[in-house]
């Protein structure tokens, strides 16, 4: 009994020790529980603290962000405007000078309908003339025709017909009279006419003439390139035209672009800077002007070394650098298709081979010939005749007046030679202008040129020999004196001449020279 007791005893306090166990546990476990989540409470607020400070850090750097992208917008927006308003003002300007060259057309167009309207009054002037000479005329023959009725012993017919022989001679050459009147005449009012014919023809046809000589066409590797020519609202392409003063005209034309200049310095440049970076690819402001400046310098090589060879070759000591220059310029210019320094240099060759022969000053010649077309290099810079801007360019670099005299004589419109150099150096521009293949002419044209003027010459009833010369400027015809008398050849240099025009196409004139001969031969025995 005492055993169980002791068992029931046990089992209580087991129990009790259990559960006071199990709450102390309890009590733990709930104290641990609430320390972590204090503990978790605690660290949210801190992640809910740093967030909201995060937040906050966020917000100002997007409002900075934003305001440093609105004044960016800002100030790309008052580019814009400002590019906008400058293009609004060079269209403005265009417009302008679109309209003035309007008002002169047609100015020009009224002052040739004038002109036109004084020709056609002039012509029924003249028409009007000619009726009464002819009604004179007949009026003439009708009372001479009744006189020698009267007086003479002929029949009828007999008198008619020598009355009517006669009157045909003296009508003749009457009317030749006349019509060398009326040349001369024309010739002295036709200048002024002429100018101004020349002008407008000048002014309609010059454009395709003008595209040959002002006009470098730039090959592209493809038309992606143009875009970037242009730029960025055409930032590349304003700079390069500001940089080399070219006008590049980038059209439809597909991979290539047009430089336009009369300065062909200047498009040499813009063409070597521009060929440069498009095989560099990096187009931007900077990089224009330094490629620019590099194909100044290269262009400036090349203009001093073309100069001394030009030297070597005449083979002139002593001549200042920058006339030495001076002269290289002319390698970049042509006219009528003809290299202006080879041309000089033959020129300068050939006057001092001919002052060698006739024991003239060779190197006043040489250098004459070398500098007679150096103003040619600066005819768009300095009005005037390219004779006159030789001159006064030479004046600075020698004292020599027979120098200076034979580079402004040297066409004889501005002076007259009064040198044997001048001369000399006049034949000898000639010479080298005025030979076959000088000027974009070929030999078999030449050639084919001047037996057509003979053929045209020849076929004329009365024409003995003709002979075309001075490189087809002039044919020289030789009639019969027994068939063609001294009206009768200025009537056949008429005709010959209206047949020419007629039936070839030749640069500025031709001179018809009509010689006749009468000689008279006896032997006193």
């Amino acid at each position: 009994m005492q055993y169980v007791l002791v068992i029931i005893l046990m089992a209580l306090t087991g129990g009790l020790g259990f559960a006071v166990a199990n709450y102390l546990t309890t009590q733990r476990l709930r104290l641990q529980f609430e320390e972590q989540l204090r503990l978790a409470k605690e660290d949210g607020e801190r992640r809910l603290i740093e967030l909201e400070h995060q937040q906050r850090d966020s917000l100002h750097e997007a409002k900075e962000e934003n305001a440093k992208v609105r004044t960016a917008l800002e100030a790309e927006l008052r580019e814009r405007r400002q590019e906008a308003r400058e293009m609004e003002q060079r269209i403005h300007q265009r417009e302008i000078a679109l309209d003035r060259k309007t008002e002169a057309v047609e100015r020009r167009e009224r002052i040739t309908q004038q002109a036109e309207s004084t020709l056609a009054q002039r012509q029924e002037q003249i028409e009007s003339a000619r009726r009464r000479q002819e009604v004179a005329d007949a009026e003439h023959t009708q009372r001479r025709q009744r006189e020698l009725e009267r007086i003479a012993t002929l029949s009828r017919d007999d008198a008619r017909r020598e009355v009517i022989a006669s009157i045909e001679a003296e009508a003749r050459a009457q009317a030749l009279r006349q019509v060398r009147d009326i040349e001369a005449q024309a010739r002295d009012e036709a200048e002024e006419r002429a100018r101004e014919i020349i002008t407008l023809a000048i002014q309609r046809c010059a454009s395709d003439q003008v595209a040959e000589v002002a006009i470098t066409a730039v090959p592209l590797p493809n038309d992606e390139m143009k875009g970037r020519i242009i730029g960025r609202v055409g930032r590349n392409i304003r700079a390069l035209e500001a940089a080399t003063g070219v006008d590049l005209i980038i059209d439809d034309t597909p991979d290539v672009v047009l430089l336009s200049s009369f300065d062909p310095v200047r498009r040499e440049v813009a063409r070597i800077a521009l060929t440069k970076l498009i095989i560099d690819g990096r187009i931007h402001p900077t990089r224009i002007e330094e490629m620019v400046e590099k194909a100044r310098q290269e262009v400036d090589q090349v203009v001093r070394e073309e100069g001394e060879r030009a030297v070597q070759e005449v083979k002139l000591a002593g001549m200042q650098p920058e006339l030495v220059k001076l002269v290289g310029r002319l390698h970049f210019r042509t006219s009528y298709g003809q290299n202006v320094l080879n041309h000089s240099i033959e020129v300068a060759i050939l006057a001092g081979m001919m002052a060698a022969e006739l024991g003239a000053d060779v190197q006043v010649c040489k250098l004459a010939g070398l500098l007679h077309d150096l103003g040619k290099a600066f005819d768009q810079e300095i009005e005037g005749p390219h004779a006159l801007i030789s001159g006064e360019i030479a004046k600075r670099f020698t004292k020599n007046p027979r120098v200076i005299h034979a580079i402004v004589a040297h066409h004889a419109t501005e002076a007259d030679p009064m040198s044997l150099e001048a001369i000399i150096v006049q034949a000898a521009d000639a010479i080298s202008a005025a030979r076959p293949g000088a000027r974009r002419e070929t030999v078999d044209l030449y050639n084919k040129r001047l037996e057509m003027l003979e053929q045209i010459a020849n076929s004329f009833p009365g024409v003995e020999r003709s002979f075309a010369v001075q490189a087809g400027r002039e044919v020289r015809i030789i009639v019969k004196p027994e068939e063609i008398d001294e009206l009768g050849a200025t009537q056949l240099a008429r005709d010959i001449a209206r047949r020419i025009e007629e039936s070839i196409d030749y640069p500025g004139q031709i001179k018809i020279s009509v010689v006749r001969e009468t000689r008279a031969i006896e032997y006193a025995k």
